[in-house]
């Protein structure tokens, strides 16, 4: 029943996705994406707070406890859109390659079916900024919009994300382990650089970071435990401006994946270590390590709860076995608080799909399913709790 409602107002999904997908804004410049937001959720009779987390909105309906809380997210990334549809980004050079627009749109139909409904407690949505990128501070969206109380007195809370690697009409739920801790770092390898004819006279950077490289690709195989999850990719490497030159520095940066604290300790020490590789063949290395997102994991019972939700709704034989990943998501810093999880829902299109690629697109028949999941969810939750 609650899908067949869903498919009633799949039009205003589309339209809300697309005005999303056209319209992208990059973290914390969420202003035209939460206004509309903002706008909608006014009309619908929310109490509406703006400007949580610098550009994140709360809306509310109902009184008194429980209170469950959905979030979305709503920013966009600085790609410059290959899709070619006729909804294509109109700002230049960025794009919703991950799909916080739908995320964006099924929440706002999630609001409207809700407000159309009776429960005994209150039903908070976050519509959060920023979960792609840090402010000057180091933060993103999510603990930005908990120290402006976006939490504050919720028992628990629920997110979905896209997946255009799942067929339409499929859901994922991952038990524990939903999301990689996530941590970047830099490393500048100086020396004195010289004549490209005459490398004898000259400490080369570049031959040093060739090594370097080498010592950072062999920590998680040598140094970190075969069953513990992690990952060190390095993701630019910049150095010289001619061919025959040899430069004095390179600079190199990366990513580190990790599911548990003591590997984040490892990798960070052994990464500390591999700099003596540079300084015994006669250069300098600095490094640079900040700390991202923490790991995120899908609560017990909350992952039972969507479990049940979902079979209800589309049958147990479209709920897929978990799928591990090293992908972060600062949705983790929500469920440290209260039991919550993700869950991700089918949008492919076609095969090899990416996320965070030029060319991703969904297949928008999805969005009456992903509205009709929460909605459900929290009907169910207000009449019985997660259990």
């Amino acid at each position: 029943m609650m899908l067949e409602k869903a498919h009633e107002i799949e039009h205003l999904l589309i339209a809300w996705r697309r005005d999303f997908h056209a319209h992208p804004e990059l973290s914390f410049q969420e202003f035209r994406t939460a206004a509309k937001v903002a706008e909608v959720l006014t009309a619908l009779g929310y109490r509406v707070r703006t400007g949580v987390g610098k550009t994140g909105v709360v809306a509310e309906i109902g009184s008194g406890g429980p209170l469950l809380a959905i979030r979305a997210d709503m920013d966009a990334l600085p790609i410059e859109e290959q899709t070619g549809v006729s909804y294509a980004s109109q700002n230049p050079g960025v794009m919703h390659a991950c799909g916080h627009d739908a995320h964006t749109a099924m929440a706002l139909g999630a609001a409207t079916l809700l407000a159309r409904e009776t429960f005994q407690g209150t039903l908070r949505f976050l519509f959060q900024p920023a979960e792609e990128d840090d402010d000057d501070e180091g933060l993103s969206g999510a603990p930005r919009m908990i120290e402006d109380g976006a939490m504050d007195g919720v028992n628990a809370i629920l997110a979905l994300h896209v997946d255009p690697q799942t067929p339409v009409g499929q859901v994922v739920i991952n038990d524990g382990p939903a999301s990689a801790g996530v941590d970047s770092f830099s490393i500048t390898v100086k020396s004195s650089g010289g004549h490209g004819a005459y490398p004898d006279q000259t400490i080369d950077p570049i031959f040093l970071s060739g090594h370097l490289i080498l010592a950072l690709h062999g920590i998680v195989s040598r140094r970190v435990n075969a069953f513990e999850p992690a990952v060190i990719s390095i993701g630019s490497i910049h150095a010289g401006s001619a061919s025959n030159v040899i430069p004095t520095r390179v600079e190199i940066s990366g990513t580190i994946r990790y599911m548990s604290q003591a590997v984040q300790q490892i990798i960070h020490a052994e990464i500390e270590k591999t700099l003596g590789v540079v300084r015994a063949l006669g250069g300098e290395a600095e490094l640079s390590i900040s700390t991202g997102y923490p790991p995120g994991y899908n609560h017990d019972r909350a992952v039972r709860f969507l479990h049940s939700v979902t079979s209800d709704l589309i049958g147990a034989e479209n709920i897929l076995p978990p799928v591990r990943h090293m992908g972060a998501e600062d949705f983790a810093y929500f469920a440290k608080l209260v039991p919550g999880a993700m869950f991700f829902l089918g949008t492919q299109i076609g095969a090899g799909d990416q996320l965070h690629s030029p060319t991703v697109n969904i297949d928008e028949r999805a969005l009456p399913l992903g509205t009709a999941l929460f909605v459900e969810a929290a009907l169910r939750f207000f009449r019985a709790g997660l259990d």
